[in-house]
């Protein structure tokens, strides 16, 4: 990297990472390092009347206050923080005493990981520290963290512009509190989902991420291409009609958690990416599901917060059973007032043109119509978990006819928060059906609808062998974690969320300046002055650019001879024309 690239800071850390190589300190030590204690522990643990307790522990140096021949450090491991005391003659027992005076005082920089044996004490402030009697250089940091201050409890200097935060989720991780919290959270959720399913009697399977149709839900797909085989293929929207498969193959019940994409829009509840579980369960049906989703979410609300109740954005969120059971016209009816049963695709379309309803155009079948009614009017409102069950079946292409109510089918939509948490079916399972509902997607498709759905021979070959009566469920689960720990944007519970490429400062090419007759090797500290583009230089007094330039060449001490301040003019009246 070319060192007019770096900041002052980054500069002196090489500068500090080349002296501690020529001291013959190696700063990437391969060996292990033997830790027995986190910092957490050794605070929990730590009794005044018990001997001193001998400790190894390695982290991250957040803080460093020097004192003449002691001085305090912060260490941050895995798990927290501690104080460490470190005294000159403690750690330099010997004559040479540069492993204090000149390598931890001067050439460690915050945010080095080291390494401190000693033992455990209580400081006379009353604060449980290691004294050191060893350190030892375990990875030399070469960029300066952001350092987030507190005092009596309140941070300053916040690390909070989301758009660092998230492009740059490691730093995010190291300085903010609370950050890893929500992600130790996020495991608790999968472990706690996982080991229940387990439990049930269920088997964790994986199915194609690439697949030939993009099937099992209604949404846009990512296309890629397939060289060794010369074909087009989808990143999966769902792992549905896999899973199926496995139903059909003789599976009591099959689960994948995995990751589905999406090529749609991003938004604080929307990630391209997400991730999603399935299950489905033979000789069950949706009424089951939903008994067994209470107790699953129940469980998972526990486990995260020891309670019941989450808190989101102020709204106090019971995950106790049993949950509300509204069917989706019946909640039209209730919260615009039109009742929605029998009315044909046309009537429908008239009752958005009352509802003032733009988004409406002519592709959209009655299915359509009816979820841009209940996503305009329904869905925000309901807070508390509310199953929003049979659905017309013009809006279920995979799901069983209701037994009873002709015209709807056996689906479930559970809303937590004003929204969509999980979708649940009995399954279709009659073949002949199935098959008369993938060519109604079709001709949806036809009309310009890009989310219906492409029929699926293969899938209609293995329902022809037979499903058994099933039920089956998705949930997503980056929602799911953000209603657990009450965050209220996606990006918040993903570690790596989908961004927008980064964003740098336009520069002119080297090929540019050279054109106004600036050699190439000067480009560089042209920029490190600030001028990226040519245009800059163009209302520059020659004898202050000459002065800006010829200073870095000098500070850098890069040996390029200084151009004369007529060249500078030269080149500033080249820019002007040239503009």
């Amino acid at each position: 990297m070319n060192v007019l690239e770096l900041s002052e800071q980054e500069i002196g850390r090489r500068q500090s990472l080349q002296e501690l190589r020529d001291m013959g300190i190696d700063p990437y030590p391969a060996a292990e390092y033997p830790t027995n204690a986190f910092s957490t522990d050794i605070r929990a643990e730590f009794k005044d009347d018990e001997p001193k307790r001998e400790v190894c522990i390695a982290g991250r140096m957040m803080s460093r206050r020097v004192m003449g021949k002691a001085s305090f450090a912060e260490l941050q491991d895995s798990k927290g923080r501690i104080q460490v005391y470190i005294t000159r003659d403690d750690i330099c027992p010997g004559e040479d005493k540069d492993l204090y005076n000149k390598v931890f005082k001067r050439l460690l920089d915050i945010g080095d990981f080291i390494g401190v044996k000693g033992f455990v004490f209580r400081t006379q402030t009353g604060e449980i520290s290691v004294h050191a009697q060893s350190i030892t250089l375990l990875s030399k940091s070469l960029k300066p963290l952001p350092i987030v201050k507190y005092k009596d409890g309140v941070a300053y200097d916040k690390f909070e512009d989301p758009e660092l935060r998230y492009r740059q989720r490691y730093v995010d991780l190291i300085v903010n509190d609370g950050i890893k919290d929500t992600f130790l959270k996020r495991s608790t959720v999968l472990k706690t989902l996982r080991n229940t399913l387990d439990e049930a009697g269920y088997t964790e399977v994986e199915t194609p991420i690439l697949q030939s149709i993009a099937g099992g839900a209604s949404a846009r797909p990512f296309i890629t291409h397939f060289n060794a085989l010369n074909v087009d293929m989808y990143m999966r929207i769902a792992t549905e009609l896999y899973l199926k498969r496995l139903i059909v193959g003789g599976f009591e019940g099959v689960y994948e958690i995995g990751k589905n994409f999406r090529n749609e829009g991003m938004d604080r509840t929307h990630n391209p990416e997400f991730t999603c579980m399935e299950l489905y369960v033979q000789y069950k049906d949706y009424n089951w599901m939903m008994a067994f989703t209470e107790q699953l979410l129940e469980k998972i609300c526990i486990a995260v917060n020891g309670k019941p109740e989450s808190v989101v954005n102020g709204n106090v969120i019971s995950f106790k059973a049993p949950y509300r059971r509204l069917p989706i016209l019946d909640a039209i009816k209730e919260k615009t007032g039109y009742d929605l049963n029998g009315m044909d695709e046309a009537q429908i379309r008239e009752v958005c043109k009352k509802l003032q309803m733009e988004e409406i155009d002519d592709t959209m079948g009655k299915g359509k119509l009816i979820d841009e009614i209940f996503g305009e009017f329904c869905e925000g409102t309901f807070i508390q978990p509310t199953f929003i069950i049979d659905y017309p079946v013009e809006m279920s292409p995979l799901t069983k006819m209701h037994r009873s109510k002709p015209g709807l089918t056996e689906r479930f939509e559970l809303m937590v928060n004003g929204k969509e948490l999980a979708n649940a079916y009995s399954e279709l399972n009659d073949p002949i059906d199935q098959e008369e509902r993938f060519i109604e997607q079709m001709r949806l498709a036809d009309k310009g609808d890009d989310e219906a759905m492409i029929i699926d021979q293969d899938f209609l070959r293995a329902l022809q062998y037979g499903m058994p009566p099933t039920s089956g469920i998705g949930i997503g689960i980056d929602r799911l974690v953000m209603l657990m720990t009450g965050e209220v944007s996606i990006q918040e519970v993903l570690f790596f969320p989908q961004m927008r490429p980064e964003k740098k400062a336009p520069k002119s090419t080297v090929e540019e300046w050279k054109a106004i007759g600036v050699p190439a090797e000067w480009v560089p500290v042209f920029n490190k002055c600030g001028y990226n583009l040519i245009t800059d230089i163009k209302e520059v007094n020659p004898q202050k650019l000459q002065m800006d330039v010829c200073g870095v060449n000098k500070k850098y001490k890069l040996g390029y001879e200084n151009p004369k301040v007529e060249e500078f003019a030269q080149w500033i009246e080249a820019a002007n024309a040239n503009a």
